[in-house]
């Protein structure tokens, strides 16, 4: 008798083994997805980027543009320092102020807005659109915000 409950233990606890395999498998993938180096967003020229591969791909020294696509009130309460404000309801009106010969980097707040400014850019023919995310994760990181 002493065999059988050992057994449906073994057997209870096969679910919950699964379960943590998966969720570690997606938690490696989200990483490898997210750490940002320059993956393909679907099938675009768009590559996402997260804020240590923004930093260790564009110095200050390296021409780019790093466009903010929040709102102006948004923009006003913290911008990655550097950043030109276009808000993404108003940047397909507004591509002639965004050179289109160097890198493009595009954030927003959480990262809705930029892959739509970025899909924007991608489609009117940018050749280097980088899609840095939401500048929530930028803070979470500590990386510096200014608020000039």
């Amino acid at each position: 008798m002493a065999k059988k409950s050992k057994s449906r233990k073994a057997n209870n606890r096969l679910p919950l083994l699964l379960i943590g395999a998966v969720g570690a498998a997606l938690i490696v993938a989200a990483v490898v997805l997210f750490a940002g180096g320059g993956a393909p967003v679907a099938d675009t020229g768009v590559q996402a980027l997260s804020p240590s591969g923004y930093q260790a791909q564009f110095t200050s020294n390296t021409p780019h543009v790093l466009l903010d696509v929040r709102t102006p009130a948004e923009f006003a309460e913290g911008h990655i320092p550097g950043a030109l404000n276009i808000p993404v309801d108003s940047l397909q009106s507004r591509l002639s102020e965004v050179p289109s010969y160097v890198p493009v980097v595009v954030y927003c707040r959480s990262g809705n807005r930029s892959a739509t400014a970025s899909q924007i850019l991608d489609r009117a023919g940018y050749d280097s659109v980088y899609d840095l995310g939401g500048i929530i994760a930028w803070s979470a990181q500590g990386l510096p915000v200014t608020f000039d």
